[in-house]
């Protein structure tokens, strides 16, 4: 009788090179973080954003015609033309999108921009999407676990804490990550661990995430 083999734990790679991001697609990766390190215009625009001190919370669903099309950002942060470095950072979003579809040949990519007063998803959990593009513009980046140091059972309740002496990891500002979740095809419960961090009061996040919808 042969002796069914135990899938490898899933893994986590980062670099500062871009093309880490490719690494998302093989089986056995869960997390890749290209580390980029974000221009001094794009901090300084995300900077200026969050001190206006308003709400925002706005979202696109993208259609392209391929994965090289250009991809239209109609009203994306349309009242905030006036403020300095607006068109350089919605060519940046642009560039994103446009890799995140070449990557995966998508045609339709679900966007969604905001700030945020506090940790939006305090619990640890995983997503049920096949995979996040997550990046921070201003404020601290997601938290995530290694495999095995939160049992997966505990995942969304109140126990979902890792015990004494995990180490939990953070992806850093400017950070662009590939998270995998639960509906990437054979990674169900394989899904990244991760939450989103707490934030010192009076301190804002501004939080691009995409996804694949088609």
């Amino acid at each position: 009788m042969l002796a069914l083999k135990t899938p490898a734990q899933p893994l986590q790679i980062s670099s500062e090179r871009i093309d880490v991001l490719g690494d998302a697609l093989r089986d056995d990766v869960n997390l890749a973080v290209w580390q980029r390190s974000l221009p001094e215009h794009l901090a300084a625009f995300a900077s200026s954003l969050l001190a206006q001190g308003e709400p925002l919370a706005e979202s696109l669903s993208i259609e392209l015609a391929d994965s090289d099309a250009e991809p239209e950002l109609h009203g994306l942060l349309s009242g905030y033309s006036d403020l300095p470095g607006q068109a350089a950072f919605l060519a940046d979003v642009a560039w994103l999108v446009r890799a995140y579809a070449c990557l995966l040949d998508a045609r339709r990519i679900g966007l969604r921009l905001r700030a945020l007063d506090g940790a939006m998803c305090p619990r640890f959990h995983v997503d049920h999407v096949p995979l996040r593009l997550i990046t921070s513009y201003a404020g601290p980046g997601s938290q995530w676990l290694a495999e095995g140091e939160l049992p997966r059972q505990l995942l969304g309740s109140a126990q979902a804490q890792p015990g004494e002496g995990a180490r939990v990891e953070q992806i850093g500002c400017g950070h662009v990550a590939l998270v995998k979740g639960e509906r990437w095809e054979g990674n169900e419960g394989r899904g990244l661990i991760h939450r989103s961090p707490a934030l010192p009061a009076g301190e804002r996040r501004l939080l691009l995430t995409l996804d694949w919808l088609a």
